[in-house]
């Protein structure tokens, strides 16, 4: 039998990637119960394949019992696209089929805090305007507080 390919689900955080894989469906029932690929194997090896313009970076094989479970790849560069694939395999059978590639770009650091920043700078740029147009009401140039001989008009 050959292993189908796992859902790979990527999310990006700031200089890593959160993975979330499920494991491919079993196609085997024990009386009349769909077994999962646990049930049958009680725990497989994941191999996670990351490209970027730097090359391929393969990681080192690692095992789970779970049918969903996240890995997060750290130390990342950030604003960098990445595309990654995962091929599971078994003790028993190492036949399987790899995730189709699937690529997302690295946060950085400074996005976070992107919006909060463009907000403060929006209350500093009103606050300094408002300043300048008090002042210029205060020279009374606009919205006099007593009008202007007509010879000066």
């Amino acid at each position: 039998a050959i292993l189908g390919p796992p859902e790979v689900n990527i999310t990006s955080c700031p200089n890593c990637l959160n993975v979330t894989l499920k494991l491919p469906a079993s196609h085997f029932r024990d009386n009349g119960k769909l077994l999962s690929l646990i049930d049958i194997y009680k725990e497989l090896d994941y191999d996670i394949t990351l490209k970027s313009q730097d090359g391929d970076h393969e990681r080192a094989r690692q095992r789970t019992t779970e049918e969903v479970f996240s890995v997060v790849i750290e130390e990342l560069y950030p604003s960098r696209n990445y595309c990654l694939s995962v091929e599971v395999t078994a003790s028993l059978n190492k036949h399987s089929v790899p995730s189709p590639w699937t690529c997302v770009t690295v946060d950085s650091e400074a996005q976070q805090g992107y919006y909060e920043a463009a907000v403060a700078g929006a209350v500093c740029v009103s606050l300094i305007i408002a300043a300048v147009l008090k002042c210029v009401h205060a020279a009374g140039f606009i919205f006099p507080k007593f009008s202007l001989p007509q010879t000066l008009v």
